[in-house]
């Protein structure tokens, strides 16, 4: 797993990305070696980490998004699922908010 570095965020325009609004606090930001794959020239990752702070949680049910709603007011762990180029990518914040990470459904 890596830390997704200021070049990437950098590369990445992290300031188009991230919103000064967001619902909950993500950490320091990973990105596992599958996810980074399967990211290569397609969308950066910020735009999922983006989506994924600001409520976009992407393909899970409803009772999955209302799970998220409750993790946010009482500090569990929030949790995104995106289809890319046919596979699942996961966004996941820790309960503790020290960290958030990406990673394809193989790896979790």
């Amino acid at each position: 797993m890596a830390l997704l570095t200021d070049q990437a965020v950098d590369r990445d325009r992290a300031t188009l990305y991230l919103s000064p609004t967001m619902l909950f606090r993500l950490g320091t930001l990973y990105i596992t070696p599958g996810a980074s794959e399967l990211l290569r020239d397609r969308l950066p990752p910020l735009h999922f980490v983006r989506l994924h702070v600001n409520g976009v949680w992407g393909d899970l049910s409803d009772e999955d998004r209302k799970a998220n709603l409750r993790a946010i007011v009482y500090d569990e762990r929030v949790f995104s699922a995106y289809t890319v180029n046919g596979s699942r990518l996961y966004v996941i914040t820790e309960a503790d908010r020290s960290s958030t990470t990406l990673l394809r459904a193989s790896e979790y």
